[in-house]
């Protein structure tokens, strides 16, 4: 606190009293001493002053040690504080005596000082390029720890801690000294060519839309790459460290921190932000989806940080621009998605598939929808109800099947979404199941592609978005179809050994019912014997069920009449049936091998003893 008397001992005196006066230019005249001391051991007269000239820090009429550097760090912030105590005591003769011939002589040191410190301020910045890194800085000042308001009493102890508060020191001492122009001007030069040459390096390359737009598929997916490692890396690492450092090194001037860190980043961050937009406006294609949600996830994470790095008024610009590119990408990810739709309904072909398999249109759908689903958190924000028809009412006109096979109206739009997209196509294989002209043929192609469906709906993040409910209410359907098929496809075969309610039928009537029977099998056999059901597992269990039924009914057939005497009119034994059916659903084409019974086998032996 400056006095503003003398000593009390000096009071009495009859001499003219100018104690403020005398105290201040006391004050003062110290503070030149005290400055001009360290000013003379730190600084030489340069031989070549006409170089003063120079618009580079780098040159000046005098010549400044590395006085800040790390053996030397003491003596330059003892440097700065006598500058700010010069200011201070310039001020206060100011007040009591301006035409104090004292003043001119604080200013001229003052104007050393500061071409000194200019000099100072660049080499600091321009060797420090490494601990002054963004991703350095952002990672060692993470926000999670340390609030803006409070980093500056916060930052982690370090050296590169210390070229920051250097840094802080020289900036606020110029500032306030009144060349705040200088020490700007030098930091937006070094501090923008470090994002220039990030920008460079991570060869994320500036396209137009037009260039965007004729890129073709394999050279926009490398500029998406590209654009997806320098986003994050941009944002996350070097924008964030440089509003740490911007905010750190002018923390007493809230204006200058926003200006330089505006100058330095804005453009940058605009162009980084636009390249998306262009991305949303091209040619929509299912495709390119996968791509186009990488871009809206990578901005929708970053978004907080966007906001946070760029919360001035002046970059509310690039908040804007990340704002409209995640609006732009949702649009197209939805436009993509219903031209997926109607790609579904659109398809045109009647060809059937050999053996009532799995239709290609179910393979190319499931495994898109399955990749879809990967995405299923970031598609929930994204997403809107369908407005595209079913190009036939699967499920009747029926709502509450309707509901139960499309999610119900409590699900949330990406399910609904899920579901309407699986549905379409379960629509579209039903009227292609209408191809066949064997009604069981065209049952055993639904089964398999709806058992596709399901397994792919089961192994996949699908189950996750559809639910358990979901795959048991198909399986429900899945199951319809398999019991229709074996009515359609066996049934003749096992009504052919049924007596109708009779309690025994005439041994002729019995024959006869047999050689149908035994007819009715080849033909079913052969008729199928060029279908197929892809899976395994549903094939092996297919061939048990028919098994199992046809067994029961020729067992109870073979032991009620006693055919062990019947000759070769037994051509197919119930124990023999599994064995023949074995080759079934394979898609081979091989005829049926009949091999007439010569002697009663073991199974028909066995059958008839059991019935004595």
């Amino acid at each position: 606190m400056m006095l503003l008397f003398k000593p009390s001992s000096t009071l009495g005196r009859r001499t003219k009293p100018r104690p403020y006066q005398s105290f201040s230019e006391s004050l003062l005249l110290d503070s030149i001493e005290a400055t001009e001391a360290l000013t003379r051991k730190w600084i030489s007269p340069d031989p070549s002053p006409s170089s003063s000239s120079s618009s580079s820090p780098a040159t000046s009429s005098c010549s400044l040690s590395s006085i800040f550097s790390t053996t030397n760090r003491v003596e330059g912030r003892r440097f700065v504080e006598l500058i700010n105590s010069l200011q201070y005591a310039i001020q206060g003769v100011k007040l009591v005596n301006p035409e104090s011939p004292k003043l001119s002589r604080a200013h001229n040191l003052i104007t050393i000082a500061m071409k000194h410190l200019e000099k100072e301020f660049y080499r600091i910045l321009k060797s420090n390029r490494r601990n002054l890194d963004p991703e350095t800085v952002s990672v060692r000042s993470s926000r999670s720890f340390i609030s803006r308001q409070n980093k500056i009493s916060n930052v982690p102890k370090s050296d590169d801690a210390d070229v920051m508060t250097d840094l802080k020191l020289i900036a606020d001492c110029m500032i306030s000294s009144g060349y705040e122009n200088e020490c700007v001007k030098i930091y937006k030069k070094i501090r923008g060519s470090i994002i220039v040459e990030s920008l460079n390096k991570l060869g994320f390359e500036n396209l137009s839309f037009g260039k965007v737009q004729k890129l073709d598929w394999e050279s926009m997916e490398k500029n998406i790459k590209n654009w997806l490692e320098a986003t994050v890396i941009l944002i996350s690492n070097l924008f964030d460290g440089e509003r740490i450092l911007c905010d750190h090194v002018f923390s007493t001037c809230v204006s200058v921190a926003e200006s330089c860190f505006t100058e330095i980043t804005l453009d940058s961050a605009l162009t980084l932000f636009v390249f998306p937009v262009s991305v949303a406006k091209c040619r929509k294609s299912a495709e390119k989806i996968f791509s186009t949600i990488d871009v809206y996830q990578t901005i929708s994470h970053l978004l907080p940080q966007i906001e946070e790095i760029f919360s001035y008024d002046s970059t509310s610009a690039v908040r804007l621009q990340a704002a409209d590119s995640l609006k732009n990408l949702a649009e197209a990810i939805n436009s993509m998605v219903a031209e997926f739709e109607a790609s579904i309904t659109k398809e045109a072909s009647k060809q059937p598939i050999p053996g009532g398999g799995v239709h290609q249109l179910t393979r190319y759908v499931m495994n898109f929808v399955v990749f879809l689903a990967d995405y299923h958190e970031p598609l929930a924000g994204v997403l809107t109800e369908s407005t595209l028809p079913l190009p036939e009412d699967y499920f009747g006109h029926n709502d509450e099947d309707h509901n139960n096979n499309n999610g119900g109206e409590t699900d949330s739009p990406v399910t609904t979404r899920f579901a309407w997209l699986i549905l379409v196509l379960l629509c579209k294989i039903d009227t292609k199941s209408r191809v066949y002209t064997d009604v069981a043929l065209s049952y055993l192609f639904l089964a398999n592609n709806l058992h596709y469906v399901i397994s792919k709906v089961r192994s996949s993040n699908l189950r996750v978005v559809l639910g358990d409910e979901w795959i048991a209410n198909h399986e429900g359907k899945l199951s319809q179809y398999l019991e229709k098929y074996e009515k359609i496809a066996w049934g003749e075969v096992m009504t052919s050994l049924s007596d109708e309610g009779e309690i025994v039928m005439e041994e002729d009537a019995a024959k006869e019912r047999l050689r149908r029977f035994n007819e009715a099998f080849e033909e079913a056999f052969q008729k199928q014997s060029t279908w197929v059901v892809p899976d395994s597992n549903l094939r092996e269990d297919l061939k048990d069920s028919v098994t199992k039924k046809l067994t029961i009914a020729a067992t109870t057939f073979f032991g009620k009449y006693h055919v062990e005497t019947w000759g070769e009119i037994v051509r197919f034994v119930p124990g023999d049936l599994g064995n023949y059916l074995s080759d079934l659903f394979i898609g081979t084409g091989e005829a049926c091998i009949i091999v007439p019974s010569l002697k009663p086998s073991d199974s028909v032996r066995s059958i008839s003893e059991s019935g004595r």
